[in-house]
């Protein structure tokens, strides 16, 4: 399934007890909290990319609250990953979507991120799914056409790895914040879903769409958290209690035939 992310290999690796392999003897430590970090020197903007770990547990708050289990729901709903079926997350985070869509359906779940606060804080969790740390900005480090379904929720789009790591009729749900996402904290968006849809017009049709909306209640600590964990801080006040929007446009792409 994986493959060797050092500059030029790109062989495929082999499970060896606490290691991954490839044919050309390059090894990767599987972490104690039981993810493998394929991440290269040459793949990181800093000293410690992606989301750092204040972010990651504020992330995890929110869905401890309650306030994601509608976007869980509709995902579901329109992924509907099959049991054994091999699915992977894309910019998984700290494994909320993957790992709860794992449980439900008992998928074969595989996720990746830039972040090892965020994979860290997954492996942890949902230790029956496999989880790399990697940038899948620069390439997917899976081999073609292992996956049955791919999810990208908010992350940025790789429209040709996708269609790479799928399988013929593959299916890819790609999630993205709605113009009235947090709308009380940022204003009113743009609407991105043309954006999505002409960047993956190549290789995807458009299978359905949907937006899914609530509104909740936060008091200032769940504020302060929302306020951590969006990828763009607000310049804003001390957080104090309001209702908040929360709000996805989300696709289901099918590999064209």
């Amino acid at each position: 399934m994986l493959l060797c992310t050092v500059r030029d290999c790109g062989q495929a690796l082999a499970r060896e007890d606490r290691r991954w392999v490839c044919g050309c003897g390059h090894a990767f430590d599987v972490s104690r909290h039981g993810y493998v970090n394929l991440l290269q020197p040459q793949d990181k903007r800093s000293r410690q990319p992606g989301d750092h770990a204040d972010a990651v547990a504020a992330r995890r708050r929110l869905h401890q609250r309650g306030f994601t289990s509608a976007m869980l729901d509709a995902f579901a709903d329109l992924l509907r990953p099959q049991p054994g079926e091999p699915l992977l997350d894309v910019g998984c985070g700290d494994g909320f979507y993957l790992g709860s869509l794992a449980a439900r359906s008992g998928a074969e779940a595989w996720g990746v991120d830039l972040s090892v606060p965020a994979i860290q804080a997954a492996a942890r969790r949902y230790p029956e799914c496999q989880w790399q740390v990697a940038n899948a900005d620069r390439a997917l480090p899976y081999r073609t056409g292992a996956f049955g379904a791919v999810m990208s929720i908010t992350a940025r789009l790789h429209a040709t790895d996708f269609r790479r790591v799928l399988r013929d009729a593959g299916r890819l749900l790609v999630a993205v914040p709605a113009p009235d996402d947090l709308v009380e904290l940022r204003g009113f968006g743009k609407d991105r879903t043309h954006r999505v849809t002409e960047a993956l017009a190549q290789d995807f049709t458009v299978q359905a769409r949907r937006r899914v909306t609530t509104t909740q209640d936060l008091d200032a600590d769940a504020v302060r958290d929302v306020q951590l964990a969006i990828y763009r801080p607000l310049q804003a006040e001390a957080p104090t209690a309001m209702q908040l929007t929360f709000s996805l446009d989300v696709l289901l792409l099918r590999v064209r035939g």
